[in-house]
């Protein structure tokens, strides 16, 4: 069967290699139909996997597929289904695991594509619990884009910053995979959406997809934008996943007692902030990590009703992944780049 392995940094190949053997106990053997972009993949492409990996590496972190076969003791789960693939190796037995909270796993062995071996190959054994089964009407191109883009959103402004109807957000990078979800995330319960974005073509797609107000940050300031919106008052939420280039920014944006979430720094790892500041003003600082299982469940739920789809860029193929990842890589896009199998 074909695997898209990294090699080395920044060549990508097509390879021949054995198909998985008949799947063991509690898992199902999964052909891979989709698979979706991310910073992350970019972060390996590039060299940034730090430590945990050995190449060759097949990659890809956020997929969906159709179950071709299934082992002994699996239930819930039928051939013929389409699933979204949880990204991240977990142990299932640890007190995190057991509550649910997948991404706190004390003994995760790594996230596929990065640490380990990813979803971009045509079979891929994988434990049943970690497979997620899509409700009718959701499709391979949209479960692709629940275990990552929706699920870290779901589990950001949900589980973590806990917005409500009538708050307002910013969100930053509204053009992103991440951010243009958000977008429809908060505006679908009601929230009052800002979001930022680097050019005025993207500004218009921002306000296609219901933002309330758009800043292009490359001809403002968007921290004084957003103080001015508000009448000086702030937002109850920044979601927050750009990094240093955004972050003093962002808090500067919230309200006395707001809260900021944050899972990316694609600007820098390393910011300052004001001590005085974060306790006279008593903001809530969340940092997040990708998603739980259920939030799985929950995203694609919304896929199913209408209230939320994928926002599709563009759909690529192994042959030009590395056009896709170049792009990913300069900010070119506007929502998600699936890479179809």
């Amino acid at each position: 069967m074909r695997a898209l392995q990294l090699i080395e940094e920044r060549k990508l190949e097509i390879r021949d290699v054995p198909p998985p053997p008949p799947p063991g106990h509690g898992e199902v053997q999964v052909a891979v139909g989709a698979v979706a972009l991310n910073h992350i993949d970019v972060w390996g492409w590039r060299g940034m996997a730090f430590a945990r990996r050995k190449l060759p590496l097949v990659v890809g972190a956020e997929a969906a597929g159709t179950i071709t076969a299934l082992g002994e003791g699996v239930s819930g789960l039928g051939v013929g289904q389409v699933v979204a693939l949880y990204g991240a190796e977990t142990c299932g037995t640890c007190p995190a695991c057991a509550e649910g909270r997948d991404n706190l796993c004390e003994n995760v062995s790594g996230v596929h594509g990065f640490h380990i071996d990813g979803f971009a190959q045509d079979l891929v054994n994988m434990k049943a619990r970690l497979c997620v089964r899509a409700p009718a009407g959701v499709d391979v191109v949209q479960a692709a884009c629940a275990p990552i883009t929706f699920g870290t959103v779901q589990h950001m402004l949900f589980d973590n910053a806990q917005l409500k109807p009538g708050e307002t957000v910013l969100v930053q990078a509204g053009g992103s995979g991440i951010g243009s979800i958000a977008i429809l995330m908060a505006k679908a319960i009601g929230a009052k959406v800002i979001t930022t974005v680097g050019s005025a073509e993207k500004a218009e797609k921002a306000r296609a997809l219901g933002a309330d107000h758009v800043i292009n940050y490359r001809e403002e300031r968007f921290e004084g934008v957003v103080r001015k919106l508000t009448k000086k008052r702030g937002v109850d939420v920044v979601f927050e996943h750009t990094g240093v280039d955004t972050w003093a920014g962002s808090l500067f944006s919230l309200k006395r007692g707001g809260r900021l979430v944050t899972c990316g720094s694609t600007t820098g790892i390393m910011a300052e902030i004001n001590l005085m500041q974060l306790f006279q003003q008593q903001y809530r600082i969340f940092g997040s990590f990708g998603c739980t299982v259920a939030n799985l469940a929950e995203s694609m739920a919304k896929m199913a009703d209408g209230s939320v789809k994928p926002v599709i860029d563009a759909q690529i193929t192994m042959e030009t992944i590395e056009d896709g990842l170049a792009r990913l890589e300069g900010r070119d896009v506007f929502g998600k780049i699936v890479m179809k199998l």
